[in-house]
């Protein structure tokens, strides 16, 4: 374990439901007030937000929250290999670091997601958590929309290796539906986990509990994109508890190079911090 100002970190496994899952830990000095638990966004993008994620994990610890970050079957350090995933797992995974942190703190945990671990984190609220609060940042709005870019990602690459072979996104979806697996970007994407994406569209939800949702903007912009507008509206009113803000700064997710976005982390206490009590 690691001691810091204001708080520890400590790195170990979980024992997930199909193998040993990477767990960093986050610990305030006592009294805790609660414990949050992050999902990190899909395929090459965890690895791009993770400096933003650990940013703000060791804010919430320096305000007294125990965080723990756990990277899902077949994502990052954990074990199990990324076209052997499936949402299912995935979301027993997340059930499994759920029941840890709730041990470890007595209460139960704040959700947060990022990108697509935001919709992991309300599928996984809906089903087995409905009334805890959830933290979402730029959460993804469509899963089959989502999917169409990154199978471009592969269209991309194709165009800049020069190969004979021109494929189009409904070609690609035609080799899933077969049941290839398909190399996008070095991850392996197999027909399960295209399919689950594809079913998946926030407006859809209705989330219970307290939502905060965060977005990130450039400089040009003021608000949100529209299909996130429609969303938030949407859940308004449905009567969702939902408090929406946004962050000036750069997609750090998506960015050549790792980045940090300091705004969002003002933001987030701003929204969270003000509103949240345990």
């Amino acid at each position: 374990m690691i001691r810091l100002p204001n708080f520890s970190a400590e790195a170990f496994f979980l024992e997930g439901k199909k193998g040993n899952l990477f767990a960093l830990c986050y610990a305030p000095p006592h009294p805790i007030k609660g414990g949050i638990l992050y999902i990190h966004p899909f395929a090459e993008e965890m690895n791009k937000s993770r400096r933003m994620a650990a940013l703000q994990a060791r804010e919430f610890a320096s305000l007294g929250f125990a965080v723990l970050m756990v990277d899902l079957y077949g994502c990052g350090d954990s074990q199990g290999d990324f076209s052997e995933a499936s949402w299912a797992l995935w979301q027993a995974d997340i059930d499994v670091a759920y029941h840890w942190l709730q041990a470890r703190t007595g209460s139960d945990p704040v959700l947060w997601g990022l990108r697509l671990g935001a919709m992991l984190v309300l599928e996984y609220s809906q089903a087995l958590r409905p009334a805890c609060t959830k933290i979402l940042w730029q959460p993804v709005i469509n899963g089959e929309i989502f999917l169409n870019q990154f199978l471009r990602l592969r269209l991309a690459n194709d165009m800049l290796s020069e190969t004979q072979n021109k494929q189009t996104i409904r070609d690609l979806r035609a080799l899933l539906a077969q049941g290839e697996t398909l190399e996008v970007a070095g991850y392996g994407l197999s027909r399960a986990l295209s399919q689950d994406l594809d079913h998946f569209a926030l407006i859809d939800l209705t989330p219970e509990g307290q939502v905060y949702w965060l977005d990130v903007v450039d400089e040009a912009q003021t608000e949100t994109s529209p299909a996130a507008q429609k969303t938030q509206q949407t859940w308004l009113e449905k009567g969702v508890a939902l408090n929406s803000g946004v962050a000036v700064g750069e997609a750090f997710w998506s960015t050549p190079e790792i980045t940090e976005c300091p705004d969002l982390l003002r933001a987030t206490r701003a929204l969270f911090i003000t509103h949240y009590s345990a």
